[in-house]
């Protein structure tokens, strides 16, 4: 056996050192996650029953983003519920197999989430832009095949995430400086001279991920040139208002994202890894449901029309 296969079997388990070694500070943390991941659940859970059930929501936008709520459900399912449940039991320890899986379905649900917004965009391009061709354009075979690839695209980069840093052996310390395990904490841990294939993974999908981010940015480029001709101002104001905070948080999450996994590595905890962590992990799925939901006409009609049917049958 080399010293290579040894090395590979000396950590059995991280410890996830999170946001403190204080018992009052993670029962705080573990109380605001809870509050946040039930808000986040059952906000994408409504989006997906009404854009189920609602036939008047049975239109391509409408498609995605059940997907996008689906998706956001799984993604912060990944991370919070296991965080929430350490700071509460005190222990903050994940099998060396838990956490390859974390990272893989984390990658997986994160590439995913940039492809669908990115595609998103791009439906409200045409739309906006170019309504005489939309149906034509985005029609029911287009929407699928662009959910498929979105879906595909996230498990190969979860894959590319795993094997590369998987593969190599850790030695040494097993503590990552996160919430849950999270590529730059885990590339820490391991010699810089064997990492150049996971940095070079790194690069190429941000590098991906900044030309989603240049897609969506010009999108809605498009999308506030042809808003600045709509005479009404009224009109302008309530697109401006839809897709603002859209954008917005499309920006958190990428920028956030893309920062923590490009900065240099670091051994030391960093409070600005966790707040970064917290924008690209924690934020995007809690505030998608409010601004599809919310701030969405036919979404609270449809919500109105489900309550309204639900009274019907109690009474």
């Amino acid at each position: 056996m080399t010293t290579s296969d040894i090395n590979k079997t000396e950590v059995a388990e991280f410890l996830l050192t999170g946001f403190s070694d204080s018992w009052k500070v993670q029962i705080v943390h573990a109380a605001l996650f809870l509050l946040i991941y039930l808000a986040a659940l059952i906000g994408n859970l409504l989006i997906m029953m009404l854009t189920t059930l609602d036939v008047q929501l049975q239109t391509p936008m409408y498609f995605f983003l059940r997907n996008l709520s689906f998706l956001d459900f799984c993604y912060i399912s990944v991370t919070v519920p296991k965080s929430i449940v350490s700071s509460l039991t005190h222990n903050a320890t994940i099998s060396f197999l838990g956490c390859a899986l974390q990272v893989f379905f984390f990658i997986d649900l994160a590439s995913t989430e940039i492809a669908i917004l990115t595609v998103m965009s791009y439906d409200r391009y045409v739309a906006i832009t170019q309504p005489l061709h939309y149906e034509v354009t985005i029609n029911q075979g287009a929407c699928v095949k662009m959910m498929a690839m979105s879906w595909l695209s996230g498990v190969i980069c979860g894959l590319m995430h795993v094997t590369a840093t998987f593969s190599l052996p850790f030695c040494g310390s097993n503590r990552i400086n996160q919430f849950f395990c999270d590529i730059p904490q885990l590339l820490s841990l391991l010699d810089s001279k064997v990492i150049i294939i996971e940095i070079g993974v790194m690069v190429f999908i941000t590098s991906l991920v900044i030309i989603c981010f240049v897609a969506i940015t010009l999108s809605y480029m498009y999308i506030f040139s042809t808003i600045m001709r709509i005479p009404s101002k009224e009109g302008r104001s309530k697109t401006f208002s839809t897709c603002i905070p859209h954008l917005v948080v499309v920006t958190l999450f990428m920028v956030s994202g893309s920062v923590a996994y490009v900065k240099p590595l670091s051994n030391s905890p960093s409070v600005l890894d966790l707040l970064l962590s917290v924008f690209y992990t924690v934020v995007p799925p809690t505030l998608n449901p409010i601004i599809y939901c919310l701030r969405n006409k036919d979404i609270k009609a449809a919500l109105r029309k489900q309550c309204g049917m639900l009274d019907g049958e109690f009474y």
